[in-house]
């Protein structure tokens, strides 16, 4: 004798579904029984189906689909403090290097003034610097022979240093303006009132430790007519009484 088949399996849904209908089956059968009723009990049990079937269709739904009413699962947002890493092969993957700032500029150095240059030295300067000046020259004056109207002077003109002189001047002042002066000698006389001025006949340049003689001869008496001043380039003789 063949074996029957396996019936199907009954679910929940079909269970429920078949229930209601035996339900509702027996409703009627109950409804017919007794006979024609009110017309109120009729539409009360066509409401009572009508609300029967309208809460069957949804359970039935439900118990065949139970995977609807699941709570749908959110993913949860990403931490906006550690990016997601990108895939190997995409575009961007490839590490980045960090954004530096870049380096300050140097400041600019302060800009330091010009050095003005010196004004050449004048030649006097350069003179002066080059070569020690010559000491001032010295004179001295005396009397070498006496007369009864007469008498000759010598004035001697020394340069006590070792740097050679200029030229000179010697100026000797005598008492009257009308006493003479001749026989003149290493220098030339001119003469201006009471005052006689002599100068060298030469350069009168005398060199280091040199000298010179100027000798004249003064018409008068030397007691009245000797020489009341005496200078070699403003600087008074020496032997002048």
């Amino acid at each position: 004798m063949p074996a029957s088949p396996p019936q199907p399996r009954r679910t929940a849904a079909i269970i429920v579904l078949d229930r209601i209908v035996a339900f509702a089956g027996s409703l009627r059968r109950a409804v017919i029984d007794r006979g024609p009723g009110t017309r109120a009990v009729r539409i009360a049990v066509l409401a009572s189906l009508v609300v029967l079937v309208a809460t069957a269709v949804p359970v039935v739904l439900v118990l065949r689909t139970p995977e609807r009413l699941a709570p749908v699962a959110l993913d949860p947002p990403p931490d906006p403090e550690v990016p997601a890493a990108p895939e190997p092969g995409t575009p961007g993957a490839e590490a980045r290097p960090a954004v530096s700032s870049p380096p300050p500029a140097p400041s600019s150095p302060v800009d330091s003034p010009t050095p003005t240059s010196a004004a050449p030295p004048s030649a006097s300067a350069v003179a002066s610097t080059s070569a020690p000046a010559p000491e001032p020259l010295r004179g001295e004056f005396a009397i070498e022979e006496k007369a009864l109207l007469s008498y000759r002077a010598a004035v001697t003109i020394s340069n006590p240093g070792a740097v050679p002189s200029r030229a000179w001047t010697l100026v000797v002042t005598l008492p009257r303006e009308s006493l003479a002066v001749t026989a003149v000698s290493g220098a030339k006389a001119t003469q201006d009132g009471a005052t006689w001025t002599f100068v060298p006949d030469g350069n009168g340049a005398l060199p280091g430790h040199g000298s010179a003689k100027v000798t004249f001869r003064v018409d008068g008496a030397p007691i009245s007519a000797a020489p009341t001043g005496c200078t070699v380039d403003g600087a008074a003789c020496a032997g002048l009484d």
